[in-house]
């Protein structure tokens, strides 16, 4: 049985995944990661990443081996000015069901090889993070940016393209 590191983000989670857990058959439609990705870091040790968004051709199936958190630290910048604008749009006297679009006071900055892996059961379906606070900053935090999996890779299952007029004995071409 082949095995795989595999890389699922945070935000491909909590748009439209599904929470899994360690000993979970799963079908997921993978991306290698480019060998250039790899070496600058981008899949934390991964060889695939999960990519909920696209027409799968085909999944990968496999059994969940184990599943480690990844919290990458940044370094965040706070801007005062964006920061005053948005506490004078929070303020109580602020016209109720008014829309207020303001630039982000943060500017946050990956710090280069300042990640961690923490094993755990499952994944979840949300990640929580540290928020920047409101100090004028720098200052760090730390961000989950989503699961290493480890897979025990169990097999390839095409899509069928559907074909109008099929019957179930007919399911149509393999792509």
């Amino acid at each position: 049985m082949a095995r795989m590191r595999v890389f699922y983000g945070n935000w491909q989670m909590e748009c439209c995944g599904t929470p899994f857990a360690v000993g979970d058959e799963v079908a997921w439609m993978l991306v290698p990661y480019a060998e250039e990705e790899r070496r600058e870091n981008a899949g934390y040790g991964a060889e695939a990443e999960v990519e909920n968004h696209a027409a799968p051709e085909q999944e990968t199936l496999g059994r969940v081996h184990a599943v480690e958190l990844v919290h990458q630290e940044y370094l965040v910048h706070t801007d005062p000015r964006p920061r005053e604008l948005l506490d004078r749009a929070r303020h109580p006297d602020t016209e109720a069901g008014g829309v207020v679009l303001l630039p982000s006071p943060y500017r946050m900055e990956q710090v280069p090889g300042a990640w961690t892996r923490e094993p755990v059961d499952a994944c979840p379906r949300w990640f929580g993070s540290e928020e920047p606070g409101r100090g004028p900053g720098p200052r760090r935090v730390r961000r989950t940016e989503g699961a290493l999996v480890t897979l025990d890779v169990t097999g390839v299952r095409y899509a069928v393209a559907e074909v109008p007029g099929a019957t179930p004995d007919e399911p149509g071409d393999r792509r």
